[in-house]
């Protein structure tokens, strides 16, 4: 029988952000180097709890098995240094050699036999390689060791069992030697236990109160706080992260359900919820209006008295918490009914970016860009302009510098309390939006607006002083935001043009980098002039006088060039207006990139995607959107790819007709030279066809365009059956290449059908 293999690493208290990718981290190391050695196993599964990381493999081989390998070694013929080299690589004796042809002639051959090794003595090599080379993202070393583990390693449980027994694997790590025995839980189970299998050391440590699994953990939480919740009418708020958090801060999970103080229930739901999470790690339970009144802790043990002194410490824990945010609360609410442009103009000491200004300049910025989204979106360009005006004032209150994920929610309550328009504090909440790909987008026009300026501002900003995403790294979070862009966008049908915009977004902002740079240099300045004079002050005898002197002055000298050059690069706008263009031809291209990866997951094929972004209106997301969408549809039926061959033959031939010719096809053809009923019954199709599609494009109706070409399918594939182009008249093999031009030129109005399948 094969034998199973059991590994624990026990250890001080494992951060529960760290212990599922830790339990993945320790199956594929042993797992790969047990495999590397020659072993194989029928399963694996990991497991962890805040103290112990647990292996368990199924069906390990006994032993590696014993291999044998051929080499080949120099000819025999070859110096006699050449063939000592080879016996000392082998590590075998001339006798032990045989001798093989070869294309270049005879040649030593060795026979090398690998002993296979014993599954214990394997499994000893790779698990202490693991162990000495874990991944922690943060270790620790304790004690007089060199050993590095996140938290102090306290035992190695590492046994193989058989039919007859189990067998534990001989290991020395740096003192700690492996056994076959483990822990409890620290406090209702101390003491350590042998176990003789898996089965056995799960059974024994939820004995011992411990629940291996943190699945298992979860489950139980969750199960015990929505049973309690619901037999006092109430519903456990859902918050899978939390959950998974809290499972991995115990080991015996006993869920306890605590009142909030009277005191504190006019609070915000959502500021009740953060507090007791970030803090206290409670989950919020709330009544049938949505109003939190009750938390669900979960401790690590079971108590005499059912929790009660337990609940009675963390109330008086959560009360002092919430007192502190109900004074944060209600402080805000004093300024902000006193007008929330109070925190508005704190934002002038802020600073956004060192190259793009303060706070309160992007927030000018933004409403500018507002006013000019907002007829664009149906929404009233002065409420969009204040909505962007306060959209940011919660960055300055006290509740949202605690609380930093509170941003835009508690400026929608300040904006609310302030008596602002319905619209207005709505955007503060929504402007952010959408944060990621599942995120709701927002719909409300004003939200709409302010977002959108919001996150193009950035976008713009950084692109005007170069600081774009650079493989992995995006520090700024500029593919999300531009993903952002794209959703609002086509959520909301809106038609926006954005390579003018970008432009001049871009020109815009690159002044104001010109004037903060110019301001920077022209400090620097002062402060050289100031060390010149303090060095011209030096007394006369001082030896290093004249050359402190000397080097400030050069110093001096230089900045004022320095100075000079920027001036000069940007005195007429000439180079900012340059680089403009070519940050916003950047930027537009950095938005396809992101709308590509957008489109693919909607299962839009990559090349409809890239046929579609050529052409006239590239930089309109929403009308390439559109065109990709309808022909994506229109390709997956036959007469979809049926007229894609057409069109690629008819593009093939005038091309290449036209590189012989030297002329383009381009005039249309004239039907009273057809000469077949095929030509004939092309032209009949396209007659009516070519109106149809041109209204249908000229409406943004792309499905009924490309139902309009649907019905050329047929009468394309009849012209081809039937009809030589290169007919031997001239005038008829120009009539027929201006027909097809005609059908070319009507299909590149929806995209550049070649690069369909390429």
């Amino acid at each position: 029988m094969m034998p199973d293999l059991l590994i624990e690493l026990f250890s001080e208290e494992i951060p529960a952000r760290m212990q599922r990718r830790a339990a993945e981290d320790l199956k594929k190391l042993v797992t790969d180097g047990v495999v590397e050695a020659g072993l194989t196993y029928a399963g694996a599964v990991a497991h962890c709890t805040p103290r112990r990381l647990t292996l368990a493999l199924h069906g390990l081989t006994d032993a590696s098995p014993t291999t044998t390998e051929e080499r080949k070694g120099p000819r025999v013929d070859a110096p006699e240094k050449a063939l000592e080299g080879f016996l000392r690589s082998t590590g075998l004796t001339r006798d032990q050699l045989t001798v093989a042809d070869d294309k270049k002639g005879q040649v030593y051959v060795a026979k090398i036999t690998h002993r296979g090794r014993p599954a214990a003595a394997i499994v000893a090599e790779v698990l202490e390689h693991a162990i000495r080379n874990f991944p922690w993202p943060k270790s620790m070393r304790w004690g007089n060791g060199s050993l590095r583990w996140v938290r102090p390693l306290r035992s190695i449980l590492c046994i193989l069992t058989r039919e007859d027994g189990a067998e534990v694997v001989p290991l020395d790590i740096d003192g700690i030697v492996a056994g076959d025995t483990t822990e409890g839980h620290r406090f209702m189970a101390p003491g350590r236990f042998a176990v003789t299998s898996f089965d056995d050391y799960e059974a024994k440590l939820k004995r011992a109160k411990v629940v291996l699994s943190s699945e298992e953990r979860a489950d139980h939480i969750w199960q015990d706080a929505t049973n309690q919740a619901f037999a006092a009418g109430l519903e456990v708020v859902e918050d899978a992260g939390l959950l998974a958090e809290v499972a991995g801060l115990v080991e015996w999970p006993v869920v306890l359900m605590g009142k909030i103080g009277d005191a504190f229930l006019d609070l915000p739901p959502e500021v009740l919820q953060t507090s007791m999470k970030e803090h206290q790690k409670f989950f919020s339970v709330r009544d049938t209006s949505g109003k939190i009144v009750r938390f669900v802790t979960v401790a690590n043990r079971e108590t005499a008295d059912d929790g009660a002194t337990i609940l009675d410490g963390n109330n008086r824990v959560l009360s002092a918490r919430l007192a502190d945010a109900k004074f944060f609360w209600e402080n805000d609410l004093r300024v902000a009914k006193s007008g929330m442009e109070t925190w508005t103009e704190a934002l002038s000491n802020v600073t956004f970016h060192a190259k793009l200004g303060w706070q309160s300049e992007r927030i000018d910025r933004i409403a500018a860009l507002a006013h000019e989204l907002a007829p664009a979106v149906g929404a009233d360009p002065e409420l969009a302009v204040r909505a962007a005006r306060l959209a940011k004032a919660d960055l300055s209150s006290e509740m949202v510098y605690e609380f930093p994920e509170l941003q835009g929610l508690m400026g929608r309550y300040y904006a609310e309390a302030a008596g602002e328009d319905p619209a207005v504090a709505l955007a503060a909440q929504e402007h952010y939006s959408p944060l990621g790909p599942s995120d709701d987008v927002p719909t409300a026009p004003v939200s709409v607006a302010v977002a959108l300026a919001d996150k193009l501002d950035t976008l713009a900003g950084f692109w005007a002083i170069d600081e774009k995403p650079t493989g992995s790294k995006d520090p700024y979070a500029l593919r999300r935001a531009a993903l952002g862009v794209i959703r609002l966008v086509l959520s909301a049908d809106m038609e926006l043009p954005l390579y003018n915009k970008l432009r001049d977004w871009i020109f815009s902002i690159q002044q104001t980098d010109r004037s903060l740079s110019l301001l920077i240099s022209a400090n620097k300045i002062e402060e050289a002039k100031t060390e010149l004079r303090l060095c011209e002050r030096l007394p006369t005898a001082h030896p290093q006088r004249e050359v402190l002197i000397d080097s400030a002055d050069a110093n001096v000298t230089a900045l004022v060039s320095s100075h000079a050059a920027l001036d000069a690069q940007y005195k007429d706008g000439v180079r900012n207006a340059g680089l403009a263009e070519s940050a916003s031809t950047d930027l537009l291209a950095f938005f396809h990139d992101r709308l590509k990866q957008h489109l693919k997951s909607e299962g839009i094929r990559h090349d409809v995607i890239d046929a579609c972004l050529t052409g006239d209106r590239t930089d309109d997301l929403a009308n390439v959107t559109a065109r990709a969408r309808a022909l994506n549809a229109f390709l997956a039926t036959e007469d979809g790819e049926n007229l894609l061959q057409g069109y690629k033959r008819a593009k093939n031939i005038l091309d290449q007709a036209e590189e012989k010719d030297g002329v383009e096809y381009s005039y249309g053809g004239d039907p009273k030279l057809a000469e077949t009923e095929e030509e004939r019954a092309l032209f009949d199709a396209l007659t009516p066809a070519k109106p149809a599609i041109e209204a249908a494009l000229a409406s943004e109706d792309y499905p009924a365009a490309m139902s309009a070409l649907a019905h050329l399918r047929a009468p394309i594939d009849a012209f081809f059956e039937a009809v030589q182009v290169n007919a031997e008249s001239e005038i008829v093999r120009r009539n027929r290449l201006n027909l097809l031009s005609e059908i070319v030129r009507l299909c590149a109005q929806i995209a550049d059908l070649g690069r369909i399948g390429s």
